[in-house]
């Protein structure tokens, strides 16, 4: 899912200035817990809503450095590395373009992922090496209160399998990243304006029918998270148009789907900073149709 990328920049002043004034807030947070859960939980939700890529990129990784802090700080909360876990892989599929620093990212994010699983469930602390089948039958017993994890934990594999692609043995954990999300799906299909359904609709088509691909499973999952987000999440769209469109060779479709995108407006709360990535992308999209198709 994470393959919108810029090339990594210096921290300007400005970002080391931000350095330090969250060096003392972590001092002004330290044996305050609930607040700062608070303030971590609020990090994503505050860069989602921010239409400059170019300044979230710049502090993204001062809040990186304080999320850890935070994870060693009350290393038996969930809520910390989860955080930390959607952050780090959030930063890699965004802004970092060297395949070996996003693969230690994702690396990182998937970790923090499955520790704050296996901090309110012992029996998944085994998760990425439960068989498929197993892991579905104990997914089966968590309830609404596990969503978010759960949500983070797909998200985060899906990340940390497209940074090691290069490797059979990464990209063959596509199934249970598959069974991650359709758990969500069964518990709230609306959950994060119904982003499950964006994630199946990928792995639906990430290869050709030929090949297994289920490229009409795949349609009905983007239109679905183009629906639930209420058209707010352009991203759906611009993989409707990538992953589907192209994978049928229907321009048509390609065209109308991006040029949607383009002539949208990417301020919605939550989805600002994903649509102004959308609409770079779907702009390289339309630019290179002529020779995809």
């Amino acid at each position: 899912m994470h393959d919108i990328t810029e090339p990594v920049r210096r921290l300007r002043p400005a970002g080391r200035s931000m350095a330090l004034g969250l060096l003392a807030l972590t001092l002004v947070l330290g044996g305050c817990g609930s607040m700062a859960s608070r303030f971590a939980g609020n990090l994503s939700s505050a860069m989602m809503d921010n239409d400059d890529p170019a300044v979230v990129e710049a502090g993204a990784a001062s809040y990186l450095l304080l999320l850890d802090a935070l994870v060693r700080q009350e290393p038996d909360s969930p809520a910390f590395r989860q955080a930390a876990a959607g952050l780090n892989s959030a930063y890699a599929g965004a802004f970092v373009k060297d395949p070996q620093r996003a693969a230690t990212l994702t690396t990182k994010a998937l970790n923090y992922a499955s520790e704050a699983l296996c901090l309110e469930h012992d029996e998944f602390c085994q998760v990425r090496s439960l068989p498929v089948a197993d892991l579905k039958t104990k997914l089966a017993e968590l309830d609404e209160d596990d969503i978010g994890l759960l949500y983070t934990l797909g998200t985060t594999w899906a990340g940390w399998i497209q940074a090691h692609s290069d490797d059979f043995n990464a990209v063959a954990d596509l199934p249970r990243v598959e069974v991650l999300m359709q758990r969500v799906l069964a518990l709230d299909e609306t959950y994060q304006g119904g982003m499950a359904h964006l994630y199946l609709g990928v792995i639906a088509t990430a290869v050709p029918p030929a090949l297994g691909g289920r490229p009409e499973v795949g349609k009905q999952h983007f239109e679905k998270a183009v629906a639930l987000s209420q058209g707010k999440n352009l991203m759906a769209k611009v993989y409707y148009a990538k992953s589907y469109a192209r994978g049928i060779y229907d321009r048509e479709l390609h065209d109308k789907l991006l040029n949607e995108v383009k002539a949208a407006d990417p301020h919605a709360p939550g989805w600002t900073l994903s649509n102004t990535l959308a609409r770079q992308e779907a702009d390289a999209l339309l630019k290179s149709a002529d020779e995809y198709f």
